[in-house]
């Protein structure tokens, strides 16, 4: 004797509107603290059907960055090691601090590059990029290259991004700070009395691509670290990360083999070169030479263009931590993002991360502008994303990503770090996000209670084989034919028999074979796909998708069990 199985779709209720083209679903997903993603940054990947985070933290021993993917956006599943592994293949040129990934993929060379932040130590090193040995935050762009979404990369030269990017104007208060440099001085003119001049420090890369004419810009935030700028408002130095822009050659993009390490664009290579005549000193003429070249950027976000009070959070942390940190602050984490008014004028929307992400002032603030290196206007109606001290904490550094949807209407989400409790460390989080480019607006969906799914997702296939009438093995697809995991803790199957749910427990070896009790031959077996809810009174709720001019409902399958004759 064996057991035959079939199944299909039913679909009962009302017609939907004929105003919806396609698939439609009112799946859920509940925020949880599951993947750990400092610095989240989220990609829709067309090859593989998937999403993929990468993220600062989460990485394997032995690997740099972590890695997630999602057939939804909601639930992930960790890759296994991370993006970078930590080996002489890989062509490590940073120490320590790998921050911030951001992966990008040229679907005509079929190359996916993955740019990061991160710091060298070694001193030979950091006086070849930065002329001061003793550089402490000497931080640069980096970037590595895959054939596929997942890794491994491999960075294109042992050396970062060949960017010297200079600020002729900075006073370097450091050369006439004490070590550990954290008390400036203490009045504007004996800061002016400091050398003209410093190479800078960047991390938290972001690409922007423009069309044909437009080009592509990189995006990064200056360290704080030696950046003393004066507050007329407090009357003192506050050392401060600010979000600079500068165009890239694209000749990087374009190299069928990868091997090309991105540089700035000629408009911005070495202008700076000779602005200070013979740029030493009786304090750093001892030093190295450092770089020769002295690149050129854009301010585009900081405290002297446009100050807004929430980003002050900081500015009185040395006192009230008894001498234990700097007075600082910090504007990083930007993503930026273009959209069209309705008289089809280009309207730059860029989002960054304000305060340090351990305070409850951490929150995240918009930014707009006419063209990709602004200038940019932040919005009064920062910050926009911010912790609730209820549930959630540490609100910030995200990316936007566009999903498909089913109605071929734009859907942007906002995958950002978050924290359940002050302590906690940083996971992801899944915000939506809605863009008025002829109101200049931005703003986020809720990150809390039962969220729904992108639509593009559905519809779901459910499939249910048997070879044993005990055991059944079950597969939940999206549309399009990737699996759901139904070992993650968002997903199961309800079975019932005759309305009445029966008692299914997962296999041992697989989340996906359920193995029923007390099947009896002839019952006739209902399994639902579910989804994960927050309420606690009614944790889980059955997915129902519908679609144009077809009869809307449940999907479900029914499986007749019978003897074979």
């Amino acid at each position: 004797m064996f057991l035959r199985d079939w199944y299909r779709f039913l679909f009962v209720g009302c017609i939907i509107s004929e105003t919806l083209s396609a698939w439609n679903t009112d799946a859920t997903y509940v925020n949880t603290p599951s993947s750990v993603a400092a610095d989240p940054y989220v990609r829709w990947d067309i090859k593989a059907s998937l999403y993929y985070a990468y993220s600062t933290e989460g990485a394997d021993e032995g690997w740099f960055f972590g890695l997630y993917s999602s057939p939804d956006l909601a639930t992930w599943t960790k890759v296994p090691g991370g993006a970078i592994k930590n080996d002489t293949a890989s062509k490590l040129w940073a120490n320590d601090w790998y921050w911030a990934p951001e992966c990008y993929f040229n679907d005509k060379t079929g190359w996916y590059f993955l740019f990061y932040a991160g710091r060298m130590t070694n001193q030979t090193n950091v006086a070849r990029f930065f002329k001061y040995p003793d550089f402490e935050e000497a931080s640069k762009i980096g970037v590595a290259v895959s054939r596929s979404p997942s890794g491994p990369f491999t960075n294109i030269e042992a050396s970062p991004i060949d960017y010297y990017p200079f600020d002729p104007d900075y006073r370097d208060v450091n050369l006439i700070m004490s070590p550990p440099y954290y008390v400036p001085p203490s009045t504007q003119s004996e800061g002016e009395t400091a050398p003209l001049g410093t190479f800078i420090p960047g991390i938290d890369p972001d690409i922007y691509f423009g069309d044909e004419n437009e080009g592509m810009y990189l995006f990064f935030s200056r360290n704080a670290y030696r950046n003393w700028v004066w507050d007329p408002k407090y009357t003192k130095y506050i050392e401060e990360s600010n979000i600079y822009g500068v165009r890239l050659d694209e000749a990087w993009w374009n190299d069928p083999e990868a091997k090309t390490i991105p540089t700035v664009h000629p408009d911005f290579r070495d202008v700076n070169k000779g602005k200070l005549a013979n740029w030493t000193s009786a304090v750093n003429g001892s030093f190295p030479a450092g770089p020769e070249r002295m690149d050129g950027w854009v301010s585009v976000i900081s405290r002297s263009l446009q100050p807004q009070i929430w980003e002050d959070a900081h500015v009185f942390d040395y006192s009230a931590s008894n001498g234990a940190l700097k007075d600082r602050r910090w504007s990083e984490g930007s993503t930026t993002i273009k959209r069209s008014d309705s008289n089809g004028d280009a309207i730059y929307f860029l989002t960054y991360s304000a305060n340090n992400f351990e305070s409850p002032d951490y929150g995240v603030g918009y930014a707009y502008a006419p063209s990709p290196l602004g200038p940019y206007f932040k919005s009064n109606s920062n910050p926009i994303l911010s912790q609730d001290a209820s549930n959630i904490y540490s609100t910030g550094h995200g990316s936007i990503v566009s999903v498909p949807s089913s109605a071929g209407k734009e859907e942007l989400y906002y995958p950002h770090h978050a924290r359940p409790s002050p302590d906690d460390d940083r996971y992801l989080y899944i915000s939506r996000l809605v863009i008025n480019a002829d109101e200049l607006y931005v703003e986020f969906g809720s990150t809390a209670g039962d969220l729904r799914l992108p639509s593009g997702s559905a519809p779901f296939a459910i499939k249910v084989t048997s070879s044993n009438g005990t055991d059944y093995a079950v597969t939940v697809k999206n549309v399009y034919g990737v699996d759901m995991d139904l070992g993650n803790p968002a997903n199961r199957v309800r079975v019932l028999t005759d309305g009445t749910e029966i008692n299914a427990s997962t296999n041992s070896n697989s989340s996906s074979i359920l193995s029923l009790e007390d099947v009896e031959i002839g019952s006739v077996l209902t399994f639902r796909y579910q989804r994960a809810r927050s309420n606690a009174s009614e944790p889980w709720l059955d997915v129902q998708q519908f679609q144009r001019l077809i009869l809307a409902g449940e999907s479900w399958v029914e499986v007749n069990v019978t003897h074979d004759s």
